[in-house]
């Protein structure tokens, strides 16, 4: 059997990079780096540097890896940070106003100090009057060589998922490239949503796939799925979908809808960023948000994950189920497995019979669990030792949602 990952509180040797197969990312060192964000929109002009910095540390205690935030803020980029000051001088995006940057380096340090990688957006359609296809380069370049020694950038666009889009995206990544002093990573995250980079497969110099879904969960694992199976191959992130406690979906965002984006995006072979609606818009809870049942559930589930015997080998597996539901459906049972068949997982959304096809599985017998993702609870079911379609009746009575988990026994 293979062996199972490092611990999960292992340091990050940054830089971040793609795996051979570019499914996953690794550090320097070549370890798996799981790919778990949380979102901090504001974290660089609405907050002081200790307040990021216990951001940061928090987030990263619950199992955070990655931290998804706008250079700017949310806005058109002509907003003052914190301390009154603005991001550029006059408006110029080739006039950047060094004591907002100063600021914005502190906050990076305190992230490569909490062991964070920061997906640092440094366009939005909302800046697209200020950066246009005649100075993007230059800013990008600008902005490439500041943070040329911060091995924990990843570069994020955020245009709409449109074709005019595009020459300022390649201006954009071209400056950014030139500026770096080594490889960087770029991905694309458009908004508004539901929307994905699919549109831009083409661009070399797009490195991660990213999605955003807002309200429609039931478009998670179609989208994924789409760019999963897309030429080239990228890794693909289920960037941004409901926020926890977000109040303008027309329904309430629970951490039961939290997790179902979380687990569709996983099991159909993409990672995540989980966001709460208290932080992004800096609401006066936002200390109490870092700890909100979805953020503590997320760490649950990536311990799940890195529990498993080579967890960064996960392939999608739709043929294990022997009966799958509409895939349109909001309620979804989704399976993912080893490629060699030493485990296999499924997530039901909620409680339901599972039936599994195991004919395709390495030798040997299977022990079987379930796990609550609420929780990490853990309850044995018993030892498989045949071959075949094997049904399970329902999930343990009073779980919303639950994890079967089927390991090789060796």
């Amino acid at each position: 059997m293979p062996e199972s990952a490092p611990l999960p509180d292992r340091p990050i040797a940054f830089p971040v990079r793609l795996s051979d197969n570019r499914r996953y990312f690794i550090d320097s060192a070549g370890e798996p780096v799981f790919w778990l964000g949380t979102t901090q929109w504001q974290i660089f002009r609405d907050h002081s540097l200790s307040e990021a910095s216990a951001i940061l540390e928090r987030s990263r205690a619950h199992g955070f890896t990655f931290a998804q935030a706008m250079l700017l803020g949310v806005g058109d980029g002509m907003l003052p940070n914190l301390y009154g000051e603005l991001p550029w001088i006059g408006g110029d995006p080739l006039q950047p106003n060094e004591a907002y940057f100063r600021h914005a380096d502190k906050v990076l340090e305190a992230a490569r100090k909490a062991d964070i990688a920061v997906v640092l957006t440094v366009y939005h359609q909302l800046n697209r009057k200020s950066i246009t296809p005649e100075n993007a380069r230059l800013w990008a370049r600008w902005l490439a060589r500041r943070y040329g020694d911060q091995p924990h950038v990843i570069w994020s666009l955020c245009p709409e998922a449109q074709s005019f889009e595009i020459p300022v995206l390649r201006e954009l990544a071209a400056g950014l490239r030139e500026g770096a002093s080594g490889p960087v990573l770029i991905t694309c995250h458009p908004d508004p949503s539901p929307a994905s980079s699919g549109f831009l497969r083409e661009e070399d110099w797009l490195d991660i796939h990213a999605i955003q879904t807002w309200r429609d969960v039931s478009l998670i694992a179609p989208m994924v799925s789409e760019l999963y199976a897309s030429e080239p191959v990228r890794p693909v992130v289920m960037a941004e979908g409901a926020y926890e406690a977000g109040e303008e979906y027309g329904f309430d965002v629970t951490p039961l809808w939290v997790r179902r984006q979380a687990y569709y995006s996983y099991m159909t072979g993409g990672h995540y960023g989980y966001g709460h609606n208290d932080s992004w818009r800096m609401r006066p809870d936002w200390r109490a948000a870092l700890d909100a049942p979805g953020a503590v559930q997320m760490g649950i589930l990536k311990r799940v994950f890195q529990g498993l015997p080579e967890w960064w080998r996960l392939v999608p597996a739709p043929a294990l189920l022997a009966v799958t539901l509409d895939k349109g459906s909001p309620i979804r049972q989704l399976a993912a497995s080893h490629p060699e068949g030493w485990w296999f997982l499924v997530y039901l959304a909620e409680p339901s019979p599972v039936a599994l096809r195991l004919e395709q599985r390495a030798a040997g017998p299977l022990s079987t669990d379930w796990i609550d993702p609420s929780t990490g609870e853990s309850l044995p079911v018993g030892i498989l030792d045949e071959p075949g379609t094997h049904v399970f009746p329902s999930s343990p009575p009073g779980w919303e949602d639950a994890l079967l988990r089927l390991k090789v026994i060796g």
